[in-house]
Parts: structure tokens; sequence; C-alpha cells
């Protein structure tokens, strides 16, 4: 088996190439490494080529065809809030004109099995406790609203070309499986506080006045191993014979507010950490906690990490990487 991983030089898309070589299978890595790290392909054949690019589908196609790749799982597109708010052209431009490209080149190359990386931010502000993939979703933002629109593209292309696909609607993202692949984006908030401690700041807390224990904002935090993992088991579902769901939430079904969370990272790293606060931020639900129970049914996937494993290996991660280089709108 061959699989084609579209941005596969990325944290996450990493992590899922690891995994897909240590376990003898041929990937091949498409990637533009604007983002990526070369590096981090090692043991894959690397393609450089922007999805976005004119040509780009008739390029991957060519790539898909060469390889005898038989699944893809795509991973690349913009994902920052804030800049997807600024600049929303951007956005539709190229999440789903690459998106678009990519199931064209699938069409053309005859190769049916495609995972998605999707995520929560397609559920918008859900006034509820526990989000299950039943709920509606409704973005609120660009970047949510992408990634909503990729689903139908794939539940289309499903239709159209006897596809088959999975979209993985990701919550929160942290940790490394291996300190080489390290989150260097300052993006989410474990990367963000031990951002602002390194520069002698503290970080700040928007808003402890929420209906919490605690008074800041719950969320539900995935060890980005357990999320390759959840990958892997996507294409086994793919390729079995019983699929009745097409959208999967991955995450712990736990929480943890931002306060916990600074706590833990204070406990990994051995410090005092005295938090600022904050005035709240515009559409910040106060609880975003993901219901597994339709993953572990059918995928039999289960996180595996809880908190204190997911901070820790960030902490040690962060110790050993090179130093964060990406600016981003911050998600504390």
């Amino acid at each position: 088996m061959t699989t084609l991983v579209i941005g596969g030089a990325g944290y996450i898309g990493s992590h899922v190439v690891r995994l897909l070589v240590e376990q003898g299978q041929k990937v091949v890595v498409v990637d533009n490494l604007s983002t990526g790290i070369l590096d981090r392909t090692k043991g894959a054949e690397l393609v450089e080529l922007d999805i976005t690019e004119s040509g780009a589908s008739e390029k991957l196609a060519d790539h898909l065809r060469a390889s005898g790749a038989d699944s893809v799982i795509h991973f690349a597109a913009h994902k920052q809030v804030g800049e997807s708010v600024a600049n929303p052209e951007m956005y539709w431009h190229d999440n789903i004109g690459g998106l678009a490209n990519v199931l064209a080149a699938c069409a053309s190359a005859e190769v049916r099995d495609v995972v998605f990386s999707s995520s929560a931010a397609v559920y918008g502000v859900p006034d509820v406790d526990l989000v299950t993939e039943d709920l509606t979703p409704q973005p609120i933002n660009p970047y949510g609203a992408t990634k909503y629109v990729g689903e139908w593209m794939l539940a289309d292309s499903e239709r159209a070309h006897d596809m088959r696909t999975v979209a993985l609607r990701y919550f929160n993202v942290a940790g490394a499986g291996w300190p080489e692949l390290a989150d260097t984006a300052v993006m989410n908030l474990v990367p963000i506080v031990l951002d602002r401690l390194e520069q002698g700041k503290a970080p700040v807390v928007f808003g402890d006045d929420y209906d919490t224990p605690d008074g800041t904002c719950i969320r539900d935090y995935v060890h980005v191993l357990d999320l390759a993992h959840a990958h892997i088991a996507a294409l086994d579902y793919l390729r079995g014979e019983d699929r009745p769901h097409r959208v999967f939430n991955v995450g712990t079904g736990e929480g943890s507010s931002v306060l916990e969370v600074i706590e833990a990272i204070a406990r990994a790293k051995g410090i005092e950490i005295v938090p600022e606060l904050g005035r709240r931020r515009p559409g910040d639900p106060a609880r975003l906690i993901c219901s597994g129970d339709r993953i572990a049914q059918q995928l039999g996937w289960k996180s595996e990490h809880g908190l204190d494993d997911i901070v820790r290996s960030a902490v040690e991660a962060r110790s050993q990487s090179i130093a964060p280089d990406v600016e981003a709108y911050p998600e504390a």
C-alpha cells in the first residue's frame, strides 16, 4: 500500500508520515515547504508542489499514478482563525481551491480513499457541553467555513466518482510524539504559554468569569500522536466494507480549563506561573468538549494520553527543537 500525504512536512502530517513509515508502508509527501520542515519527511519520497497553483491537479494525478498510491491524506491548508477573518479571500482560494485540485487528481488517477483534515471549528459556538457529530455545524469564521465546505466537497466526490472519504474534526491538538516533530508554530494555548515564558512574560488568560469551575474556558486537548493514530485507523476504516459514517470527532471527551493547562505547564517545567488576566474574546464558548463515542465504536480509536502527558511532551520537545518561527493569532 502507498499513501500520499499532502502537507506531510507539517506538525500533524509529519507524525502520520512517521507512523506510516514505521509500519513499512510506502509514503509520498506532497508539500510546498512554506511552513513544513524538510527533515520531517525522512523515510518518505518528497514532492515539492503547491496544490493551489495552476496545473496542480494534473501534476498531482501524475504523481499518484507514478507512485501507485491507493490513498490520500490531505492536511495542507491555512488554519489561523484571525488571519481567515482578515483575509477570507485567501482562505477560500487556497483551502477550497487546493482541495478541489486534490479531489480532481484523485478522480483522474482513480484513487478512491481520501482522509481529510477537518476541524471542530465547523461547529462554531455550540450551546452544548458535549459536541457530537450530529450537531449541525455553524462555523463563525472563514477558516471553519472552508473546512465545512471541504466536507461537502468530499461528499460530492463520493457520489460522482465512487470515492470513499472520511473527515476528521480535530479538537485542540498539542504535544509531540517525537522531539524533532515539535509544534514550532505559536498558534494554540500550550505553545503560546511556552513562548510567553521564554520571553520572560506572563501568559494571558482571556476572561475568568465564564460559567466553569475556575471561571476560565474549558477545551478538549488531544495528543498529536493519538491524533496521528486516528488517521491510520481512518485509512483502515475506508478499506473495510461497513462504513456508516463519513465524519468523526477526534478528542478525549474530557475538558481542561485554561488555568488547568497553565498549571500543568508549571508542573512540567517545575516553576510557578502567575498569569495575567485579559478581557474575554468575542465568540469564545465556555466549554467545548468532544464526544468520542462514534470514533470509538466505528474506528476502534481512543486517546491514550492525558493532559500531563501532552504538556510534558510539548515542554520536552520544545527544549530540544528550533525556536518558534510562525507568528499567528493567539488562541489561549
